[in-house]
């Protein structure tokens, strides 16, 4: 018998005469954690939609618990144990733990009437594979990132799941979370179950997988160990490029601040707040989730009202009380979902990054001129290298590093004071990341004051000179220097 669970040989997509997957080789084994890695556009989807039966592949060979598998259909991924978590999680929002847990389970064992005895029956095995406990009347829509990850989880252990595919587990998890949710995977994988976690994150994976699969461009580069591989031969394979941490030095900080915060309260969300932000830094703020550093940058942006407290720009005096105003004060903001509050995925690149911009580009009698939309999107998309060839494509066919350049483009477009960073990089691969964070250095360089909002600890010291620790609400800590220790960080936000 092999000693792998599922073995992929010579596998190969194409759409529209574009290889996706160019032979490629991928195999797990049962109670071990496999990483697959890779940047954005490199194949790794189109690999998990063949696994689960979404696509057909074109060439090559399946083979799962030593049989060969001719056609994999959605269904038969499922009979053969196979399970997907997708980011979105694919829940019902609107209903409750139990409905979620049940419904697919009645779908597929045809049931035409509902028992809630039995629905209740099925929710609570769900939730004993794991030990996990929750309201089973609690609506999935209120519920943590945290908690919808392990009700999907045990959803998915409903159909004696022996592959688990974990797409971008950790995207929206506090390092707290991220820790409940790895005790939850081991436990899996000491039961048998082999899972594929698919992340960007180079810290998590090499804590939690056993080994890893690395494509680029469609193709394997690396299959093997985790422990074989060093950090800087991971992101090597990842990117085809030698990639340094290279730690913000502020080259020409203002003497006199362009934002000074002063004693700023929102009721449950933040108290006594100051702080100042001169021209040239790069401030960081960071903390747990619910620590107030979101609703701190929303207030900055219009978008929280503050019930006491002062906000001075270039030492006036201001009240914040509206995007629109915040942009006529010069403040950007560029929001930690990009997918949701900054893009319009299913408009043109070139609109999304102008849309902060049309007063400036409109003529006469607030008419556009479809060209100056076009130039001014192309001198951006040459500024930040948006990888795309035309800028009149959909900002939904790019990957997540060049959606976040183009929400950075919009507000750069407008002359700025002070930009706000909320999570700059969530969801975007080793490359992007890297390229971003080296944007975002020369932008303060010449002149923009940052304020970068982050729970990624090695995202904040890499960018920041000073950085503000929050906690329920209150600023417990302020560290400045050229190498801030994640310890240090760490030491305070406990």
């Amino acid at each position: 018998m092999s000693e792998y669970l599922l073995q992929m040989t010579g596998i190969c997509k194409s759409f529209a005469g574009v290889h996706a997957l160019d032979h490629v080789n991928f195999a797990i084994r049962p109670g071990k954690v496999m990483c697959l890695a890779g940047e954005n556009g490199c194949g790794k989807s189109t690999l998990v939609k063949i696994i689960s039966g979404v696509y057909t592949r074109d060439e090559g060979e399946v083979v799962f618990e030593g049989n060969p598998i001719s056609k994999i259909t959605p269904a038969e991924a499922t009979r053969l144990g196979i399970q997907v978590i997708y980011q979105d999680l694919s829940i019902f929002p609107n209903l409750t733990v139990m409905e979620n847990l049940a419904i697919n389970s009645e779908i597929t064992e045809g049931k035409k009437f509902v028992n809630r005895k039995r629905w209740e029956a099925t929710a609570k095995e769900a939730l004993s594979k794991i030990g996990y406990e929750i309201d089973l009347q609690a609506k999935m829509g209120e519920l943590s990132v945290a908690d919808k990850q392990l009700v999907a989880i045990c959803r998915a252990l409903l159909f004696n799941a022996k592959l688990i595919i974990m797409d971008e587990p950790t995207t929206a998890l506090t390092k707290r979370e991220v820790d409940a949710l790895f005790k939850t995977v081991r436990q899996l994988k000491d039961s048998g179950i082999a899972i594929m976690f698919i992340s960007h994150k180079t810290e998590e994976i090499f804590e939690i997988s056993d080994d890893v699969c690395i494509m680029r461009n469609g193709k394997n580069v690396y299959a093997g160990p985790t422990a074989e591989l060093t950090r800087q031969d991971f992101t090597f394979h990842m990117t085809g490029r030698e990639l340094t941490d290279d730690h913000f030095v502020p080259k020409n900080i203002s003497k006199e601040p362009v934002l000074k915060v002063e004693h700023l309260c929102q009721k449950n969300k933040y108290q006594d707040v100051s702080f100042e932000l001169r021209k040239g830094e790069i401030l960081g703020v960071t903390g747990l989730l619910g620590s107030g550093r979101t609703e701190l940058a929303l207030s900055l942006f219009g978008l929280g009202k503050p019930d006491s407290g002062t906000i001075t720009l270039n030492g006036q005096e201001v009240k914040i009380t509206s995007p629109i105003q915040a942009q006529k004060l010069r403040i950007g903001y560029v929001p930690e979902d990009r997918l949701t509050e900054g893009l319009c995925l299913q408009q043109p690149i070139a609109d999304n990054i102008t849309l902060s911009s049309l007063k400036r580009l409109s003529k006469a009698m607030g008419f556009l001129r479809h060209q100056d939309i076009l130039d001014d999107a192309n001198i951006w998309k040459e500024k930040f290298s948006i990888a795309t060839d035309d800028v009149r494509r959909f900002a939904s066919t790019l990957s997540g590093g060049n959606q976040q350049k183009i929400v950075l483009s919009k507000w750069l477009s407008n002359d700025l004071d002070v930009l706000i960073l909320n999570g700059p990089t969530v969801g975007v691969d080793v490359g992007a990341k890297q390229d971003i964070h080296h944007l975002i250095h020369e932008l303060a360089n010449e002149g923009l004051a940052v304020i970068i909002i982050s729970d990624d600890l090695s995202e904040v010291v890499v960018n920041c000179s000073r950085v503000i620790v929050m906690r329920d609400g209150s600023i417990v800590g302020e560290l400045t220097g050229s190498d801030i220790p994640e310890e240090d960080i760490i030491e305070i936000i406990r």
